[in-house]
């Protein structure tokens, strides 16, 4: 297998609950090697049992505790290492469910235990065969508890001075123990002297597997120190599952709780716990029994085939408004949304800034119709993400402008938090050899992380942004780290050839190259033609000519050029004056975002000079509308513009272009569209379009004066054209190829 390139970082699991105070559940470190891809998810994963930080609870059925209290030979660790890496794996995906080890060994053979790693980690430990209890975190005594247990236990050295009578008796020298004594003992020999010398010493005994005699304090069992310690934590007996496999574990069947007696067990075990509905008997040994009854429990999730990555949720969601709409039938976020409108076993994983438990309660029951996996982020390191690292670093050289780069390396730690979150949270979600499909530059590292722990998984990336030329994308200090995950891809896709072209040149040297594929994304453009259809009859006559942009705040889209073009124009052709109007929508970025707040402020005070200058009665040359509009307001002005104008200096594909040539078209309009060279629409509507390019003033002022001298047949063949070009690519099929094109790897 080629060798991988180094990842120093590792993804830090932290499952923590409202039960749990500042104690995490578990901690789950998945490492990219640092001198060779292994050769198994399995040789990747290690782990820690210091203590940990406390972390926001994460999401899942958090507001319902369940307790899996399990031994560990023949159990926990029984089976094959695929079982036990995906019992180990559900439960890290489930935070909610603490475990719980109760187990014969002493603690120093537990300690040689949680270097396993594929072993859930413990929360709590009950050692000794109930003889301990510790804290999982600091390993310390549960007191007074430990201390009730122990209650009566004579001492090792006055049990055994009583049993060396009975040669019959090995004492387990080379196993470490503590408030109990274990011996050897073969079955033809066990006694009725053997047990009464126990019980004259006032304690109890075990038997199991045909060699094990285990001498206790009175009170000592494995299910009496889970039922202490379930009423010490508060927990209920129907949200604790039992797991087992030999007698030494039969008190945990007791205690009138979920068990699983698992397929590997001794037939002495199966035939002491009385039929129960309450307890399963899979035919699974070891970790695949346990997992096989969490799952008939529902106490863990099923593993998706398909898992969709995604930096944000197809709607927004805060705590006052609760869930919102987008406003448009197009886009990346609409068009996945309506994948899952259709039979679909996936999930969506997406992330999501939560402040308190209630915020997390209320995600966990949200009823938006789809199947949304949260990753809950903090406001800082969403803000670190996606506010800095993101629209302040990676933005402005994806969209070939790294002199704007302001790279931050505490922000970069947080995108690389995130996208581990990410990582783990979709390792833990997507099923064996499951497809992933991730978008866009916010999700960069995933790739490399992915491979790490879960290389059967085909994983695909599409690129909705501009990829830059690779002499700019280098220009990144962490070029290097994000094109060793790049190179990890089975798939990486894009709106043009362009850009696809730039991505085969930085991930050029890698022993194994990502397929590529050309996917320009297209609109619903029925939808659109329907509605244009209705708000047609409520067109007003215009005054003279409008021009329209719609677009976001964003310094490439180039706001401030196309105001200082039409200060320009007005100056050049005084005619104008008093009839031209550029209407510019301009949405607002998300708050938050301080990279746009310059192009703001230096936009609308262009803005109000150009006004003022000249304006003339009520006219004025420039309509701003500095906020998001409803989608029936967008058509309308799609309707009603005589030029519908895209500047942006790069664009990966621009759909507001194809809905206002959808919007025109299907009421035999005349509108003339000016595109940006620099757009991805453009390699598919450049021979139709008037092309211009943003970087020259001259070219914007031109090409706009064109198309308001255009002819109207000239205009109208125009957009005839425009649409034969777009044709229809309904934005689900487009979706579906690409899930097609990642599978096929």
């Amino acid at each position: 297998m080629p060798t991988a390139p180094r990842f120093s970082r590792s993804i830090h699991y932290l499952c923590a609950g409202p039960h749990m105070g500042t104690k995490p559940t578990a901690l789950l470190v998945l490492c990219w090697p640092r001198e060779s891809r292994c050769e198994s998810m399995f040789e990747l994963m290690t782990e820690t049992t210091g203590p940990a930080q406390k972390t926001l609870p994460l999401v899942g059925n958090t507001s319902c505790l369940r307790v899996l209290a399990a031994d560990l030979d023949g159990t926990l660790l029984g089976g094959d290492a695929t079982d036990r890496w995906r019992l180990r794996a559900a439960v890290a995906g489930h935070p909610e469910v603490t475990v719980v080890f109760a187990t014969g060994r002493g603690l120093s053979a537990v300690g040689e235990a949680l270097r396993d790693r594929l072993l859930p980690r413990p929360r709590w430990i009950i050692a000794d065969i109930g003889a301990t209890v510790v804290d999982g975190i600091d390993l310390c005594p549960v007191e007074p508890l430990q201390t009730r247990l122990r209650d009566g236990w004579p001492g090792a050295a006055r049990v055994r001075a009583a049993l060396g009578r009975f040669p019959a008796l090995k004492y387990q020298d080379e196993v470490a123990q503590d408030g109990r004594c274990s011996f050897y003992l073969h079955p033809d020999h066990l006694t009725t002297d053997i047990t009464d010398a126990v019980a004259a010493l006032g304690c109890r005994w075990i038997y199991s597997a045909g060699r094990y005699f285990d001498v206790l304090p009175p009170g000592a069992s494995k299910g009496n120190a889970l039922l202490a310690l379930a009423d010490q934590q508060g927990w209920s007996m129907d949200a604790i599952l039992v797991a087992g496999d030999s007698l030494n574990d039969l008190s945990l069947f007791s205690l009138g709780t979920h068990g699983v007696i698992v397929g590997n067990a001794e037939s002495a075990l199966r035939s002491a716990v009385p039929p129960r509905d309450t307890v399963h008997r899979p035919a699974q040994p070891g970790a695949a029994g346990v997992l096989r009854a969490l799952q008939d429990l529902g106490w863990v999730r099923p593993r998706y085939p398909l898992v969709i990555g995604y930096h944000r949720p197809p709607m927004s969601w805060t705590p006052e408004g609760g869930w919102q709409q987008p406003t448009s039938p197009n886009g990346i976020l609409p068009t996945l949304k309506r994948l899952f409108t259709r039979p679909l076993e996936a999930v969506w994983v997406t992330g999501q800034v939560v402040e308190t438990q209630e915020h997390v309660t209320y995600l966990n029951g949200h009823d938006t119709g789809i199947p949304l996996s949260f990753v809950p982020l903090t406001p800082d390191q969403w803000s670190g993400y996606f506010h800095r690292a993101c629209k302040e670093a990676l933005w402005p050289v994806l969209m070939s402008q790294p002199a704007r780069m302001r790279f931050d390396p505490a922000a970069w730690a947080h995108y690389r938090t995130v996208n581990e979150h990410f990582a783990h949270h979709i390792a833990n979600t997507a099923g064996p050899e499951a497809t992933v499909w991730l978008h866009d530059y916010n999700l960069w590292l995933v790739p490399g992380l992915l491979r790490a722990v879960r290389p059967d998984l085909k994983v695909g990336l599409f690129h909705h942004t501009p990829f830059p030329p690779p002499e700019i994308f280098t220009t990144l200090p962490t070029a290097l780290e994000i094109r060793t995950s790049l190179r990890c891809l089975d798939w990486a896709g894009f709106h043009t050839s362009t850009f696809a072209d730039r991505f085969r040149h930085v991930v050029a040297d890698a022993p194994r190259s990502p397929r590529i594929g050309v996917h320009p994304l297209g609109i619903d453009r029925n939808a659109i033609e329907a509605l244009a259809r209705i708000r047609a009859a409520h067109r007003q006559p215009g005054t003279g000519p409008l021009v329209v942009s719609i677009e976001r705040l964003d310094y490439v889209k180039a706001p401030l050029e196309k105001i200082e073009a039409i200060a320009t124009l007005l100056s050049r052709h005084p005619q104008l004056r008093g009839h031209l109007t550029f209407r510019l929508v301009c949405a607002p970025p998300e708050p938050g975002i301080t990279a746009y707040e310059a192009t703001k402020q230096a936009l609308e005070q262009r803005i109000t000079q150009v006004n003022q200058a000249w304006s003339v009665g009520h006219w004025q040359p420039i309509e701003y509308l500095p906020h998001t509009v409803s989608f029936t307001d967008v058509i309308d002005s799609y309707l009603a513009a005589d030029i519908f104008w895209v500047t942006s200096f790069q664009d990966g594909m621009n759909l507001t272009a194809k809905e206002f040539i959808a919007a025109q078209a299907s009421v035999n309009g005349s509108g003339v569209l000016v595109l940006s060279r620099h757009t991805g629409a453009a390699e598919q509507l450049g021979v139709a379009a008037l092309l211009t390019d943003p970087h020259s003033p001259e070219d914007l002022i031109d090409k706009l004066m064109l198309a308001l001298t255009l002819p109207i047949q000239e205009r109208r063949a125009r957009l005839q054209r425009l649409a034969e070009l777009m044709g229809y690519h309904p934005p689900s099929t487009w979706a579906s190829q690409i899930i097609t094109a990642i599978q096929d790897t």
